[in-house]
């Protein structure tokens, strides 16, 4: 579930963004973009990720084998399963 570096800018690209965010809302032609009226497939906070922070913890041996036995990625499907585990007490709450 690692994400990967993107490329750099290129120069170009680069003083391309700079001269749009520079234009004034005024010059720019949106005459091509039909405005949106139908919200119903929108998602709430698809970029919205959690601060992690680093941290020992001691788990039983069986469990972290298990989880890594899932493959890469394991770290992050035990902090799903923890989040499921505290959404659920939340619900009870």
């Amino acid at each position: 579930m690692k994400r990967g570096n993107p490329k750099p800018l290129t120069p170009k690209l680069r003083a391309e963004l700079k001269a749009l965010a520079a234009m004034p809302e005024s010059e720019i032609d949106t005459a091509e973009m039909p405005p949106v009226t139908d919200w119903s497939h929108a998602v709430r906070g698809p970029f919205y990720r959690p601060i992690k922070r680093p941290l020992s913890l001691r788990v039983d041996a069986d469990i972290v084998d298990w989880f890594q036995r899932q493959g890469h990625g394991y770290q992050t499907r035990m902090n799903l399963a923890l989040r499921e585990y505290v959404e659920r007490r939340r619900k009870r709450a």
